[in-house]
């Protein structure tokens, strides 16, 4: 069974993420291991649902695991050889590492948000044609992207966390 069948889903891009997490709340709860007779067999069941969870709810692993069902995810840890990509996706860093105010990372989200749709366009139409080659080529920049939004992310929560301690004394 792979990770689609597990929780219902059409073998697709696109998913419903709230009956992705829906169905994945519901595996959990059957397949708790403490509630489960054959604890092992549970805590295995768990693990993989889990493991699918993951896969199926980041659209980079979900775009690469369609390629890997169709056994097309080799050299996908390649380094990418698109010059304009690279300083684009460079730039972005740049831009993460000075941002110095919540504006500016939500602006620069809004980019990368840009950038992923237009990938995850881009990755439709190279997995309806069968090309493989650029499938995988969008799958390395799809990830890039990823985890550049994931790194926005963690920078919004510093600097939240940044806003909210304090100094007694400034407050005395």
């Amino acid at each position: 069974m792979n990770h689609f069948e597990l929780f219902q889903l059409p073998e697709a891009l696109d998913i419903d993420l709230a009956a992705l997490k829906k169905q994945f709340l519901s595996l959990q709860q059957q397949y708790h291991p403490d509630k489960a007779t054959d604890k092992d067999q549970a805590l295995i069941k768990s693990s993989e649902i889990n493991q699918a969870y993951k896969v199926l709810s980041q659209v980079d692993s979900r775009a690469a695991y369609l390629l890997a069902l169709k056994k097309q995810d080799h050299h996908l840890d390649q380094s990418i050889n698109d010059f304009e990509f690279l300083q684009s996706a460079l730039e972005m860093r740049e831009q993460l590492d000075e941002a110095t105010s919540a504006d500016q990372l939500r602006t620069l989200k809004v980019d990368v948000q840009q950038w992923i749709d237009s990938l995850v366009r881009e990755f439709k139409i190279d997995y309806a044609d069968e090309d493989w080659a650029e499938a995988r080529d969008t799958v390395r920049k799809l990830r890039f992207f990823q985890r550049v939004m994931n790194d926005i992310d963690k920078a919004e929560d510093r600097m939240l966390d940044e806003e909210d301690s304090f100094d007694l004394d400034d407050d005395f």
